[in-house]
């Protein structure tokens, strides 16, 4: 089962200016903020910003489907055509994490909380 996006990762090359336009326009300052990963929550959404996206292959922002399943979700959307972006990877604490590209290159990125 999907409970929607709640999160959006946007690859950034300047951390310290990108914390500073997200603090601005959310109004709120990061809950979580680390070299590696920079994350706001404005009323149950998360917006995150990772400084590795581009290296990562990411060319702009990936929206993070949370479901109840990640293994069930991602084999659902594999059978269905997809490719596989990025395996299943532990984010800390058991929230798991994966994406899958679709036949016209939008990556569908999907999270199973902890």
């Amino acid at each position: 089962m999907t409970h929607g996006i709640k999160t959006v990762i946007h690859p950034v090359k300047d951390l310290t200016a990108a914390k500073a336009m997200f603090g601005a326009l959310l109004g709120v300052e990061p809950y979580m903020d680390e070299p590696y990963y920079v994350g706001f929550s404005v009323n149950g959404q998360d917006i995150g910003l990772d400084p590795q996206g581009h290296r990562k292959g990411m060319s702009g922002p990936v929206a993070y489907w949370h479901v109840d399943d990640l293994e069930a979700s991602l084999r659902a959307l594999l059978d269905a055509g997809a490719t596989t972006s990025q395996e299943v990877k532990d984010v800390g604490g058991g929230k798991l994490v994966a994406s899958v590209t679709d036949a016209d290159g939008n990556v569908i990125g999907l999270i199973q909380p902890a």
